[in-house]
């Protein structure tokens, strides 16, 4: 069964992270449904990704907790 694993953190580990996916030329996309490829997201003022692990997994790194910036899913 596949999952979806949020993860909040600051906005120079986002850069980290989101270099080594490029690094990588693995997949990512703007929303969970996979409609946006190679996007990010701004998401109640923050930015927002999705990839996929080994297993299939979808994991999501943001920089602003859900809700707090007003943006509503």
């Amino acid at each position: 069964m596949r999952q979806h694993y949020a993860f909040l953190v600051d906005d120079a580990e986002f850069e980290q992270i989101f270099n080594r996916i490029r690094e990588r030329n693995l997949p990512y996309w703007a929303d969970p449904g996979q409609r946006k490829p190679g996007e990010t997201n701004d998401h109640d003022g923050g930015r927002g990704l999705y990839f996929e692990d080994p297993n299939g997994h979808l994991l999501e790194i943001i920089t602003r907790p859900y809700g707090s910036g007003g943006w509503n899913p």
